[in-house]
């Protein structure tokens, strides 16, 4: 292959084979970019209501743990299949999702 210099940006941007000078050049130009002055995409609010829906989804998670029988032959279905881990359970695993998305989604305070 050819590594010719093209004065015609047509041909130049047609050619697939890049030369050592512009694939220094697109490499150094990269390394400069600087993310300093780029807000935070949360704001502590955010990062508040993110705790709280992962809490809720923790305590919904451990809420449905558990049902161990003492008598592995014996079958305790009034253990197992409970309030408490059939309906209560997964009604605040599926609030604590709904409050992750609303942390995600909420804007940040324009004052910080």
């Amino acid at each position: 292959m050819s590594t010719q210099k093209f004065s015609d940006p047509k041909v130049a941007a047609s050619n697939p084979v890049k030369t050592a000078e512009q694939v220094k050049v697109t490499t150094n130009t990269s390394k400069n970019k600087s993310f300093q002055g780029l807000p935070f995409l949360f704001d502590k609010q955010n990062y508040i209501w993110m705790a709280i829906g992962l809490a809720v989804i923790i305590v919904g998670y451990a809420m449905m743990s558990g049902g161990r029988s003492a008598d592995p032959n014996a079958f305790d279905g009034d253990g197992l299949y409970s309030f408490r881990r059939i309906t209560l359970a997964p009604i605040l695993i599926i609030v604590g999702l709904v409050i992750e998305a609303y942390a995600i989604m909420k804007k940040p305070s324009v004052n910080g």
